[in-house]
């Protein structure tokens, strides 16, 4: 799949998100080695700590799924002039996973950047820090 294949893909999941606080959605598609594709969108709660993220819910439906040391790229996307770039919670969760993890952040007009996880969380903390 191309990195545009998968913007694409993760621009179908805007629809899907429940944003009725930030009114912000945001669409992920995560790819894993076997070809494998894990979608996701924001889930908003009104306790606001509650909410899941798009990026974390492809993490999870992945790892769900029994996926877990095979992430190769990750596509998230949102409705914004700027770049959807993924919270930190988001990076860290991805980090536990995936740390050489290629990100690709897309803005509303379809334009993205790729970039390695550990340069959006550099030094993170990982299971290998626990040695």
């Amino acid at each position: 799949m191309t990195d545009r294949e998968l913007v694409d893909l993760a621009f179908t999941m805007l629809e899907r998100s429940y944003v009725p606080y930030s009114h912000f959605p945001v669409g992920a598609a995560l790819l894993c080695a076997d070809g494998t594709i894990f979608t996701g969108c924001n889930v908003e709660n009104s306790a606001y700590g509650s909410t899941i993220c798009a990026e974390r819910t492809a993490l999870v439906k992945a790892v769900s799924e029994g996926h877990r040391d095979d992430f190769v790229k990750l596509a998230v996307v949102g409705n914004s002039t700027d770049y959807c770039w993924p919270c930190g919670a988001c990076r860290q969760m991805l980090y536990e996973f995936a740390p050489d993890l290629t990100v690709l952040v897309a803005r509303k007009d379809r334009e993205f950047v790729r970039l390695p996880l550990h340069e959006l969380l550099p030094h993170g903390f990982g299971p290998k820090s626990l040695n």
